[in-house]
């Protein structure tokens, strides 16, 4: 369980720290380092400039294998069987090998949390250590400094402790994407390929309970979603209420730079094409984890941490690389040619292969893996997976 000691307002004090591993950002990623780190013994830090479980900025959807696996059931609202997709000249049902859940952020973060044993501060990271602090990084927060030789950034797209001036949208590999979140109820898990939304991207409903998540994503950084977003809504006959978005980032990075250790969106984890990445935060996390947890035991060295993380995290490049490709590709196929084709891959045999290969780039399985094993299984995943099929396009908004 976490524990915390100041509070806000006039409570704030100052936050002046050593500790054995300082994680960066409490949300998917930086929470599921911390699992990894419980009953090590280490003082693990973690801060956030929002309470956990506060600021919600994802669809919230992802395979129920993996809820299940972490034991985050308790977050869950609802389960689908079958994804549809809707372009302007065909709708295709595709029956998955696997269901896909959505579920509440605020519940699913307490929950991730009760299985770490962590301190939790709220605090803003205000820049990467200096260049002479590799052995003891110094971290800078609005509230003081923080010392540890274990550093992880899993603060978001913007990797706020990379070296060098980031790169901001609308020049970074960045997707834009926007919901609401509308009272009522649904059933099915859509998608829209239509470009009178989007000119390059899609849309989406995931019901969530009492709650429709609605939203558009645009590959296009340039391309503004709130018109298209309210439009959608208006389309689904609901009122575009609780507005919530964010910046997604669709290219995998390096995963460790500086001797720090960057996970989530701050690696570029999230996947391209269907802007899934909240299993790969988890996914990556976890890998990031076990490597930190192997240093604090005494198992390894830190040096050698960042390079068996840094290798596991690049040997899925080519993974990314080929989404990326398809996510280009499809805005050029003409819509007359895009709906055959999305019906033509409806055909059960191949949305098994290929929805079942999408599922092994991080799949559930790894939680409950360890050690050598767990990475040399994963490497192996990685080197045999095929490419990402276009039928793929289902993953989950911007999750």
């Amino acid at each position: 369980m976490p524990i915390r000691a100041t509070k806000r307002g006039t409570e704030r004090t100052r936050l002046e720290r050593d500790c054995d591993v300082l994680i960066c950002g409490a949300s998917f990623a930086g929470l599921a380092v911390a699992r990894e780190l419980a009953g090590t013994g280490a003082h693990v830090l973690v801060v956030d400039r929002y309470e956990i479980g506060e600021r919600q900025t994802s669809a919230c959807g992802i395979p129920t294998g993996w809820l299940q696996a972490l034991e985050l059931m308790g977050s869950h609202r609802q389960e689908f069987g079958e994804l549809v997709i809707h372009s302007p000249h065909a709708t295709a049902r595709y029956q998955l090998p696997w269901s896909f859940s959505t579920f509440d952020y605020r519940e699913l973060c307490a929950l991730l949390a009760q299985q770490g044993s962590f301190e939790f501060e709220t605090a803003k990271v205000e820049g990467p250590p200096p260049a002479n602090s590799e052995a003891m990084h110094v971290v800078k927060t609005d509230r003081g400094e923080i010392r540890a030789p274990l550093v992880v950034d899993a603060l978001g797209w913007r990797r706020v402790l990379g070296r060098g001036a980031p790169i901001q949208p609308p020049d970074a590999y960045l997707s834009r994407g926007l919901e609401v979140h509308p009272h009522g109820r649904g059933e099915e898990l859509e998608i829209w390929i239509d470009r009178r939304y989007v000119p390059a991207g899609y849309g989406w409903s995931f019901p969530a309970g009492d709650e429709l998540r609605i939203g558009v994503g645009s590959f296009d950084p340039r391309f503004h979603v709130k018109d298209p977003t309210v439009a959608l809504a208006r389309d689904l006959e609901r009122d575009p209420s609780g507005y919530q978005g964010n910046w997604i980032p669709h290219r995998i990075r390096e995963a460790t730079e500086g001797g720090i250790f960057f996970v989530g969106d701050s690696a570029g984890h999230c996947l391209p094409l269907t802007a899934e990445g909240i299993r790969t935060a988890f996914y990556f996390g976890i890998a990031c984890g076990r490597e930190l947890a192997d240093v604090v035991a005494g198992r390894q060295s830190r040096a050698a941490a960042l390079a068996r993380y840094g290798a596991f995290s690049a040997a899925h490049r080519w993974q990314y690389e080929w989404m990326l490709r398809v996510q280009r590709l499809i805005p050029r196929v003409p819509p007359r040619v895009l709906g055959p084709a999305l019906t033509g891959m409806s055909v059960k045999r191949f949305v098994d292969w290929s929805f079942s290969h999408y599922l092994a780039i991080a799949h559930p399985d790894y939680v409950s893996a360890h050690g050598d094993r767990a990475r040399a299984g994963a490497h192996l995943a990685a080197s045999q997976s095929p490419p990402m099929p276009a039928s793929t396009a289902s993953g989950g908004s911007i999750a």
